[in-house]
């Protein structure tokens, strides 16, 4: 492959690591909002015997109650799930310097998969303290994992650049 493919290839994966940082972080903010919303629809026609079954729509009609009674009587609190969301943009931010040059700032990708793997044993253990369900804290570990993806296939593309630059 050429350079110029090497750096299209590396380009798109970050982009799709970007992209989705970004929609977390920009979800992160209307969490109500959007509870609201997905409970709605859950309680809506043909999903709602499915999402009982499953006991999704119990669980989030439960978060749901939680968030709405916290914000009602605490709003501050959510300020904390604030900076997780500007966390979340701030970090997307880091691997544009990693698009502009990937052989230069390729610890990015480093950076990037100690933090995917760092989802899981969070997700795991401090969701087990915190009482989230296990099959949720599954959901939550597969963000970690997948967020890894695009990294591991732009890494391959940096290393295979670097080699063509040596």
């Amino acid at each position: 492959m050429t350079q110029s493919g090497h750096l299209r290839r590396i380009r798109f994966w970050l982009a799709v690591f970007i992209i989705g940082l970004v929609l977390s972080g920009i979800t992160a903010f209307p969490l109500e909002t959007e509870l609201s919303l997905l409970v709605s629809i859950l309680h809506a026609g043909w999903l709602r015997p499915i999402s009982e079954l499953t006991g999704l729509l119990p669980w989030l009609e439960r978060v749901y109650s939680g968030l709405h009674t916290t914000n009602a009587n605490y709003p501050f609190l959510a300020y904390g799930t604030d900076w997780l969301a500007f966390a979340h943009l701030v970090i997307a931010v880091a691997f544009i310097g990693l698009c502009i040059d990937p052989v230069r700032n390729k610890w990015v990708i480093t950076f990037g998969l100690i933090a995917c793997a760092g989802v899981v044993p969070l997700a795991l253990v401090a969701g087990a303290i915190r009482g989230i369900p296990f099959p949720w804290r599954l959901i939550d570990c597969t963000f970690g994992l997948l967020g890894a993806v695009p990294l591991l296939f732009a890494r391959q593309s940096i290393r295979a650049l670097e080699r063509q630059r040596v």
